[in-house]
């Protein structure tokens, strides 16, 4: 008998062993090859493709925050879609986001949006509020401050 995993674990499950405990084999274990994730920073500025374009966000964001949170504070599923609302911490201390480690906390929140189809992430679309971010960092001045 096999068992199917709902979007809703596969989603609390990327964001637990990914994000949470850092074991970037989840990338190959959960997302398709060719996904398309949009909404997150790339090279060029286009949506990252699979497992292979999402690596190295992934390596820079992680090493930029080794001891980076995602709380998934609720989701919401619709057929194969779910939506991740998340709570994100964790104190810059890598250079790898393209300026030199702050040592500043960071606090934001964000929502992720993902299609899955065979117990894999298909497609993904994010909204994390990384202004807020890069202004507790110090790397952004609020206006008029």
């Amino acid at each position: 008998m096999t068992m199917t995993i709902t979007p809703d674990a596969l989603i609390r499950q990327w964001f637990e062993q990914l994000w949470n405990q850092g074991n970037e084999a989840t990338i190959d274990a959960l997302m398709s090859p060719d996904a398309l994730i949009h909404g997150l920073p790339s090279p060029d500025g286009q949506a990252i493709r699979g497992g292979a374009g999402f690596k190295p966000f992934y390596q820079a964001f992680h090493t930029a925050f080794p001891d980076l949170r995602v709380e998934v504070v609720r989701t919401i599923t619709e057929g194969d879609l779910v939506v991740a609302h998340c709570h994100t911490t964790g104190t810059h201390r890598g250079p790898s986001l393209g300026f030199a480690p702050t040592n500043r906390k960071a606090d934001f929140w964000g929502v992720t949006i993902a299609r899955v189809k065979d117990g894999m992430l298909v497609e993904g679309w994010n909204c994390f509020d990384f202004l807020t971010c890069y202004q507790q960092l110090g790397v952004i001045a609020m206006p008029g401050a």
